[in-house]
């Protein structure tokens, strides 16, 4: 009964953080995440990252990879595929590149380098988003070409780091062939196209006949389960399995119906748990001699999504303004780089000793991304 009394206390404190979190305008994220440092190695050290608790946080990564999936708007990104392709595509590159060259800068190993490119490359427009609505400008081209890319910059990201994951010598227990694991891979995503136009849609027309109780929810989050589980089998991150069955349930007649509920039981429970578990790790053993590390890292994902997203505006046509604008609103890198920062700390792509900084930086860049949207927005739309 143990963990009992300690979920109990996590959801406690998330709840709160959540709230004063709000009310001082930075995201629950960051509460959330400050929760787990205070409860955890760098604190109190009242919970620890146990078997139970990180269950808990990988059904809590699976369900928020599913919400993202299913809040993936693919009608938005055929009407800004143009633009939004342009931002995304050179808002991860200019990421990838610098955060290898200064991950190499300061000593380490070219596959965990690569690694911290990627992390970099993430973007999660949530908070974008809140700021747009605030300043009223979320239905302009620069404001729907934000919203474009990031579905881009997700898809993108999500593939290129699951499909990195054993070639960067990621640990794991798989033994089968790469050969083999190539093909089961291009079937999986075969697969996933099929579960997209085909699939998704028969069975939640087939889960609304069934006489259980919510068995449209049931069927979905059994659908997401498999995915993931099928996906970890064949060497790709859960994340991916999890991700695509989204998007295939949000094209249907019953996405709403399911992210309202599934958001229900991921945020009251197990998404609160993957996000304190993240701060659980963290300790500030060294941290002095890491602060060179951190201020380097942190003005190079800053700089690197404004130019990327700058550029790939420019390259769309828009003006230096709006472009700087879309930039800016690529900038935070929220739960989608804390996710990818937890895989890679789960296959030792992301060592103990880089591991506090690199969550950090994830944490001032999502800080400071508001403000800067802000500045650049108001410079168009005053």
């Amino acid at each position: 009964m143990e963990f009992i009394g300690i979920l109990c206390l996590i959801l406690f404190c998330t709840t709160l953080a959540s709230h004063f979190s709000r009310r001082l305008g930075i995201p629950a994220v960051i509460g959330q995440l400050l929760v787990g440092i205070l409860l955890g190695n760098a604190g109190l050290k009242w919970v620890h990252p146990d078997i139970l608790v990180k269950d808990f946080s990988e059904i809590g990564v699976i369900l928020l990879m599913f919400l993202a999936g299913i809040e993936s708007d693919l009608s938005l990104l055929k009407k800004y595929f143009r633009p939004g392709m342009y931002v995304a595509v050179l808002g991860i590159l200019f990421p990838v590149i610098l955060g290898t060259a200064s991950g190499r800068l300061f000593g380490i190993a070219l596959n965990h380098a690569f690694f911290l490119g990627l992390i970099l490359a993430a973007t999660s427009v949530s908070i974008s988003v809140e700021v747009l609505k605030e300043l009223r400008a979320l239905n302009t081209k620069e404001g729907s070409t934000i919203l474009g890319a990031s579905v881009v910059d997700d898809i993108l990201v999500v593939l290129i780091v699951s499909l990195s994951m054993s070639f960067l010598g990621a640990s794991s227990s798989n033994s089968v062939p790469l050969s083999f694991m190539l093909i089961e891979q291009v079937l999986f995503f075969a697969g996933i196209f099929f579960l997209i136009r085909w699939g998704a849609p028969y069975l939640m027309r087939l889960s609304k006949k069934l006489l259980a109780e919510s068995s449209v929810i049931i069927v979905s989050i059994i659908l997401c389960l498999s995915m993931s589980y099928l996906a970890d089998m064949i060497g790709l991150s859960s994340v991916i399995g999890a991700f695509f069955t989204g998007v295939a349930i949000g094209q249907t007649e019953v996405g709403k119906e399911v992210k309202y509920n599934v958001e229900a039981l991921g945020y009251a429970v197990f998404i609160p748990v993957f996000f304190v578990s993240i701060g659980l790790e963290i300790s500030f053993n060294g941290i002095t001699q890491q602060l060179s590390l951190i201020i380097v890292v942190t003005l190079i994902a800053i700089i690197s999504k404004l130019i990327g997203g700058y550029l790939g505006g420019k390259a769309a046509g828009f003006d230096n303004q709006s472009s700087l604008m879309v930039g800016s609103g690529m900038i935070s890198r929220g739960e989608m780089a804390l996710i990818i920062v937890q895989l890679g700390y789960q296959a030792q792509l992301v060592t103990k000793e880089y591991y506090s900084p690199f969550i950090l930086v994830i944490l001032f860049t999502t800080l400071s991304s508001p403000f800067l949207l802000k500045h650049f927005t108001k410079k168009i739309y005053p």
